[in-house]
C-alpha cells in the first residue's frame, strides 16, 4: 500500500520507519476508503521535534505581521475548498455536508483562523503588565518551543490540528504546531497539509513552522509528549488516552491541556415543565441528538421532578427519541464504546426507555437513539457508572423526588464543561434556582439558563473548559481569544531593564493605540505615543 508523505521539518517526505500504515473507513458502509497513511516511528518522531525546535526560535523573533497574513491567506484556500473538502470529511465521518460541514463547521473554522489574525496584529493576547513604581514589566510571550496538538475525532475542522483553535492558538502566540491528526479523518488532514504549507510557502513563514503525522503508537505519542524540547501539548479526546499521555507530560514537566470528557447536566424545573414542556422537550431531543449526539457538550443527563408533569415529560421524550432513524457513528470504536456505555448504565441500575445498537445491515457504524432512566436514590449510589460518557446518541434521565434530591444531584457531579437550568419564565422557579446554581457554579465551566448546551459560540467571553473531568484545568479555555492563546504562551517579566531593551508593548511610548495594558494594575486602553 503507498502511503501518503508525512508534512516534516520544513517539506513532504515518505516516512523513514517501514511500519504498518492503515486507511480510514467510511463509517456508513465500514468499507475501508482508499488511500493508505503512514504509523510513524522512532526516526519521524526526531524530525518532527528537531524541525520544530528549529522554527520555534524563529517564530518567536518575527514580527506579527508574517503570521496574520498566514492566518488570513490559509483561511481564504480553505474557504474556496469548501466543498471539497466537506465532502471528504462526509465520506470519512458521515458528518452531513450540508448544514453541518458546508454552512457551520468551515464558516467557524475561517472566521477562526481570521480572527487570531486580528488578535495576531492587535498584540491583546500578550496583556501587558506596567508597575512604573516598582520598575517591573511583564506581558505574554512565545514559549520557545513548538506545541503538539491532538485532534479530535469529531469536528474535522474547527477542531482539526491542523487549522482549529488550538492550532491558531499556538500560531498566534508564536509557536509551531506538530499535529497529529485524528486516523479517522486522515484524507481531509492531508488536504489541510498541502494548503497550509503553500500559504506558509507564499507568506515567508519559517517552513517547519507546522508540522503533520497521522498515527503514531501509543508508546511514541507518550514519548513525544514528554519530549523536553516540547513547549505544551493540547489534546481533546477520550479521557483513559487523555489522562496516559498527561501523566508523561507530567513527569517531564510539560505543560498539557485536555479536553476529556463531560455529560453536561440539564436540570428542568418545576414551573418550566408546566409552562412549556413541550417546547423543552423538542429542544432537548435536537440537542441530544445533534450530530449522533457527538458533541462534547451534548446534554447526557436530563434531571426532571418526579411528578405527573414530569413523568409525562420523559414519555413524550421517549417517543422522539424511539421515532428517531439509527444514527452513524464516527467509527466501530466509537459504536464500541457506545455500546459499552450503554451497558455500564444498565448494570448499575438504569432502565432503557428506548435502546439499542441494531446489526446494520450496511455493514456500518449506526446507533438507534437511546434514552435511559433511574431514580436519584439510585444515581447517587452508583454515581461513578451512571456519570459516565455515553459519546453519541444517548442521554440518561434522572427522576428527582423533591427539590432537595436536585439538590443532592447537583451536589454530587464532577467537574463539567456545562451545566444548564431550564426554569419557569413567571419566576416560579427563582427560589430553587438560586439554590441549584450555586452548587452548580463550581461545577462547571460555562453555566446556562433556558438554553440547550450543544454547540459552542467563538466568543472572547466564552469559556471552554471546566473542572476535571471536563478538562485538566479549571482556569483556562480551548475556545474564545485571548483566552485560549493564554494557555500556549509564557509570562515574560522584566525586572529593571533599560526602556530601549524592552519589547515595544511594555515601552511607555507604545505605538499600539489598539493594546489592552495594566498601569499599576488599572487596565488601560489607549494610545500613550
Amino acid at each position: 500500500m503507498s502511503l501518503a508523505p508525512l508534512l516534516v521539518d520544513g517539506g513532504f517526505a515518505a516516512t523513514e520507519d517501514g511500519l504498518a500504515g492503515f486507511s480510514a473507513v467510511n463509517p456508513e458502509t465500514g468499507i475501508p476508503i482508499p488511500g493508505g497513511y503512514p504509523t510513524s516511528g522512532p526516526h519521524d518522531l526526531e524530525k518532527l521535534i528537531a524541525g520544530g525546535s528549529r522554527s520555534a526560535r524563529e517564530l518567536a523573533e518575527l514580527d506579527p505581521e508574517p503570521i496574520a497574513r498566514f492566518l488570513e491567506t490559509y483561511a481564504r484556500r480553505i474557504e474556496s475548498r469548501g466543498v471539497t473538502l466537506a465532502g471528504l470529511a462526509h465520506e470519512e465521518t458521515a458528518l452531513p455536508v450540508t448544514p453541518r460541514l458546508t454552512q457551520v463547521e468551515i464558516p467557524r473554522t475561517v472566521a477562526q483562523l481570521r480572527e487570531g489574525a486580528r488578535m495576531a496584529r492587535s498584540r491583546n493576547w500578550m496583556e501587558p503588565v506596567i508597575d512604573t513604581a516598582a520598575g517591573i514589566r511583564s506581558c505574554r510571550g512565545p514559549l520557545g518551543r513548538p506545541v503538539v496538538i491532538f485532534g479530535p475525532n469529531n469536528f474535522p475542522f474547527a477542531f482539526n490540528a491542523l487549522c482549529g483553535g488550538d492550532f491558531v492558538s499556538a500560531l498566534v502566540a508564536q509557536n509551531p504546531v506538530i499535529a497529529k491528526a485524528h486516523p479517522g479523518h486522515p484524507h481531509v488532514s492531508e488536504v489541510l497539509a498541502h494548503l497550509a504549507f503553500e500559504t506558509l510557502e507564499e507568506t515567508g513563514l519559517p517552513p517547519a513552522s507546522i508540522q503533520l503525522c497521522y498515527e503514531l503508537p501509543d508508546v511514541l505519542g507518550e514519548s513525544l509528549v514528554s519530549d523536553p524540547r516540547i513547549g505544551a501539548v493540547t489534546f481533546t479526546g477520550s479521557r483513559l488516552r487523555g489522562l496516559a499521555l498527561k501523566t508523561q507530560a507530567d513527569r517531564a514537566g510539560i505543560p498539557f491541556y485536555a479536553e476529556m470528557s463531560s455529560i453536561n447536566p440539564v436540570f428542568i424545573m418545576a414551573g418550566a415543565l408546566r409552562e412549556r414542556g413541550p417546547r423543552i422537550m423538542q429542544d432537548v431531543l435536537l440537542s441530544s441528538l445533534l450530530g449522533a449526539g457527538q458533541f462534547c457538550t451534548q446534554p447526557g443527563l436530563l434531571v426532571v421532578p418526579d411528578s405527573a408533569d414530569g413523568r409525562e415529560w420523559i414519555t413524550q421524550l421517549a417517543r422522539g427519541f424511539q421515532s428517531s432513524p439509527p444514527q452513524t457513528l464516527l467509527g466501530k470504536r466509537v459504536l464500541d464504546g457506545f455500546h459499552t456505555a450503554l451497558k455500564t448504565w444498565e448494570e448499575a441500575g438504569a432502565h432503557p426507555l428506548t435502546h439499542g445498537v441494531p446489526e446494520s445491515s450496511s455493514g456500518g457504524f449506526q446507533a438507534q437513539p437511546a434514552l435511559y432512566r433511574t431514580d436519584a436514590r439510585t444515581f447517587l449510589a452508583n454515581q461513578r457508572q451512571l456519570e459516565s460518557e455515553a459519546f453519541g446518541p444517548a442521554s440518561l434521565v434522572v427522576q428527582a423526588g423533591t427539590v432537595e434530591d436536585m439538590l443532592a444531584v447537583a451536589e454530587g457531579l464532577t467537574g463539567q464543561l456545562t451545566a444548564t437550568l431550564v426554569s419557569a419564565a413567571d419566576g416560579s422557579d427563582d427560589a430553587h434556582y438560586e439554590l441549584l446554581a450555586r452548587r452548580l457554579r463550581h461545577r462547571a465551566g460555562r453555566l446556562l439558563n433556558d438554553k440547550m448546551p450543544t454547540g459552542v459560540g467563538v466568543s472572547p467571553a466564552m469559556n471552554h473548559g471546566g473542572p476535571y473531568p471536563a478538562t485538566n484545568h479549571p482556569g483556562l479555555t480551548a475556545v474564545g481569544l485571548p483566552g485560549a492563546v493564554r494557555r500556549l504562551s509564557a509570562l515574560h517579566c522584566y525586572d529593571a531593564v533599560r526602556a530601549g531593551r524592552l519589547p515595544p508593548e511594555l515601552r511607555d511610548a507604545n505605538p499600539n493605540p489598539d493594546l489592552w495594558r495594566s498601569i499599576n494594575g488599572v487596565w488601560t486602553r489607549e494610545n500613550i505615543g
